[in-house]
Order: C-alpha cells, then structure tokens, then sequence
C-alpha cells in the first residue's frame, strides 16, 4: 500500500485530502537529518514536547496547586503523580496519531462523527480553550501588577497585545516558538527549585503525600481541588495540539519512517512532561511548606506572593515568583493560538487569519476576566482562575474518548494499533476521568454549593 497515496487513509476510515493538512503553513517544515546518530535526530524531533508541556503549567495550575498545597499540606502530590502518568499516556497517544495518519485529533473526529456532531464538539472545545486563555490573561495580568504596580483592570488589557509578539515569532518559523517556549520553561523550572529549597519542605512527609490518600474521594473539598489539579494537567487542547505539532516534522511517511518518529516523540514528550512535573510538584510542595506547615491559608496567587518572601525568609523569593507566573502566562498564549487554530480548521473546515483568531479568542476570554474583576476585584478573579481549571477538566471526556477509540482501530492505526495492555490503561484513565467528573457534576447539581 503506498503511504502517500490518499485513498490509503480512506480505506482505513479517513477521509483525508492531499490539500487538508493539518496546519499547513508549517506542516512537514522541519527537517530531520538522515544517517545521523541518535542524539542528533531527537534534537531535531525535539520541540513539539515543550509546546504540549507549556499547558501543564499554565497560570490556572499554579492557582488550584496553590490552594491544594496550602490546605491540604502534600496530601495532593499523588494527584499530581497521576494526573502527570495519565497525561504522558494520552499524549504519547495524541502523538501517535498524528503521525500514522496524518490527521490531528480533531480532523480524525470529524471524520468520524460528520458535520453536525463535530461542530458541537468545536463548540466545546471551544469553551476549553477559553477556558485556558482566560486563566493566561489572568495570571499574566496578576504578574504585571505584582512587579510593576499596574492594576489589574489594565493588565488584562494589557495582555490582549501579546497577540503582536506571537504573530512576530509566527514569521521567524517554528523551531524559533520551540526555542523562546524551552528558555521560557527552564526559567520556571529554575525559579521552582529555589523556591522549594528556600521553603525548606519536610521531605518525609513530602515524599508520602505521593502515595494517594483515600480521604481524597471522601472528602468533596479536596476532591474540587484534586479536579482542578487534574484540569490543568491533563489539558484537553493538548490532545489536538499534539497530533499536529508533531507533524511538523519532515520524517518518511512510510512505516519504518513513522517508527522512529513515534519512538523520538515518546521520547520527547516524556520528558518534557517530567519537567512540567518536577515544576507542578514544587508550586504545590512550596504551598503546603511556606503556608500549610505554618497554619496560613493562602488560595489567591498574590496572597501567596505578599507572604512568600516572609515566610521562607528570602527577599527575592516573591519577585522570582512573579516573574516565573509572568513567564508561564506568555508561554501558554503560543499554545493557545495553535489550539484554536487546529480545533477550528479540524473540526468546522474554517480557515481564517491566525491574526483574527487570536484577537477574537482573547477577546472572548478578556470581557469575563475584566467584568469579574471590575466587580469583585482580585478575589473574583481567584474563584474564576479556579473554575476555569474545573471547566477544563469536565471538557475532557469529549477529547479523550474518540483518541483512545481511535488509536485502538486495527482499521484507522494498521500495524500501530495500541497493545493490548496499552488499550487498558487508555480505558483505566478514560474511566477515572468520566467517574470524577460526573461526581463533581451530581455533588454541585444536589449540594448546590460552591466549592473552592
């Protein structure tokens, strides 16, 4: 069967088009080197790892990592550990996918499901997306009034601007995004783990707050947090964003071709996703030793930045949170416009300015963001980062069900069908996901409570 041959994928249940690619102004744009040696070909598969890694520790995670660390101690690391092992799973799969088939998950939907079905469905994932950037704005406009004193009101404004910088890094090429997205999560990470150091953790209870605590499901509270934790880990716009990205890779299309690609992107993405983790853990190890251990709560980012500094004792601990919380909120906003570009193009077939998406994307998350704000100042826009992680999480079912569905079809995979073994750990974390999200759904529908 001729990979490049377009009724292949027909036969397989696709219905893909040489002229429907996904994002197509940089698909198959970077190149891989032939006969080259192990390092320099992941080197050069590298990158698409670190753009999905960037949703991980989005502004909207720092909050619900916050809250959990000071209320409930380490308990929620084990949350954290699994949310990350789900998110490596889904992603490798994610990743999977885009390569065998040459179709991103929302493309591969719509395949599936036609016209009417999958425009809900963009609907939805619309709102995830939303979702996120709202929590971008948020955060980037809590940074900017931490460090420079601008209000709030006209830091989310502020922030709708950014969209010139992405347009700016758009022209100069991907690899150039992959690059400034890799120095931008290693200034987090470094400012992460001197946080922690100077926060002087207790390591014996740190290291047992990863072994999962059945208070967790008991208690309603703690599991709010535990699904906002999970929202802002395993991100449903990743799931598309993967299955694209990774085609921007010019490696063969053939099956030996798309083995290595699979292997370096596993690769890839594990240990960016590792990275994101050792990152997740410490804002919430940071929560439960700077406030948890001495009797503070603290659930809004800019408590946590007025009492960071006196709390562990080091001066600059306070500015190098905020400028990690600035750096994070201007990461996210690249993979937020590639999302949406993807989702759009996949799901409705409309393909319009990346410029005009953008705008009108942060636009739609900036109008709540600024009326919240204006009305009930900083704590509002507390409570609606927290809930933005919680729609996030319910969105989630909708992305990783038709993946997993997907990447286990001897007919739409062949030879690349996941395992058997592969197929029950899939269907373990889809399970997980939908059980805690109809809980979640039912205790606020009969409780009529809101938690957080």
């Amino acid at each position: 069967m001729n990979e490049h041959d377009p009724s292949s994928n027909s036969r397989r249940g696709w219905l893909q088009h040489s002229s429907n690619r996904s994002l197509e102004e940089v698909n198959n744009s970077v190149r891989i080197p032939e006969n080259a040696g192990f390092w320099r070909k992941f080197f050069a598969f590298a990158g698409p790892g670190s753009l999905v890694a960037v949703g991980y520790v989005d502004p909207g995670n720092w909050a619900t990592s916050i809250a959990g660390g000071a209320r409930f101690g380490y308990t929620l690391l084990s949350i954290i550990l699994i949310a990350n092992l789900m998110a490596i799973l889904l992603q490798t799969l994610s990743a999977k996918l885009g390569i065998v088939t040459g179709r991103d998950l929302a493309q591969a939907t719509r395949d599936a499901t036609g016209k009417k079905l999958s425009f809900v469905l963009w609907i939805l994932t619309e709102l995830a997306i939303i979702a996120t950037d709202l929590a971008e704005v948020i955060g980037s406009a809590i940074a900017l009034n931490l460090l420079f004193g601008i209000p709030l009101l006209a830091g989310i404004l502020i922030t709708t601007l950014d969209v010139l910088l992405l347009l700016l890094l758009q022209k100069r090429g991907f690899r150039i995004i992959e690059s400034i997205v890799i120095v931008l999560m290693v200034t987090i990470f470094a400012v992460f783990v001197f946080e922690v150091i100077a926060s002087k953790p207790e390591i014996s209870a740190l290291l047992k707050g990863y072994i999962p605590d059945p208070e967790i499901v008991v208690n309603p509270e703690m599991l709010f947090i535990s699904l906002g934790i999970l929202g802002a880990t395993v991100m449903p716009h990743n799931l598309y964003l993967h299955s694209a990205i990774v085609q921007t890779r010019q490696y063969k299309r053939t099956t030996p071709g798309k083995k290595e690609a699979i292997k370096f992107s596993v690769i890839d993405s594990s240990f960016s996703l590792t990275v994101a983790f050792l990152i997740n853990s410490a804002i919430l190890i940071l929560g439960a030793a700077a406030f948890h251990g001495k009797g503070i709560q603290v659930s809004e980012i800019e408590e946590a930045y007025r009492l960071l500094s006196p709390t562990v004792g080091v001066g600059i601990a306070s500015t190098l949170f905020a400028v990690a919380l600035l750096a994070s909120g201007q990461n996210s906003t690249i993979t937020g416009t590639l999302s949406g570009q993807i989702v759009m193009e996949g799901f409705i077939q409309l393909k319009i300015s990346p410029w005009l998406r953008r705008i009108i994307t942060r636009l739609i998350a900036v109008v709540p963001a600024f009326v919240v704000t204006w009305i009930a100042g900083s704590r509002g826009t507390a409570d609606l980062l927290l809930w933005s992680q919680v729609v996030l999480s319910l969105q989630l079912p909708f992305a990783v069900v038709p993946l997993v569905v997907f990447t286990n079809s001897r007919e739409k995979m062949g030879e690349f069908a996941n395992r058997t073994w592969i197929k029950v750990l899939a269907w373990i974390c889809t399970a997980i996901i939908i059980v805690l999200n109809i809980f979640l759904i039912v205790y606020i529908v009969i409780t009529g409570q809101e938690l957080g």
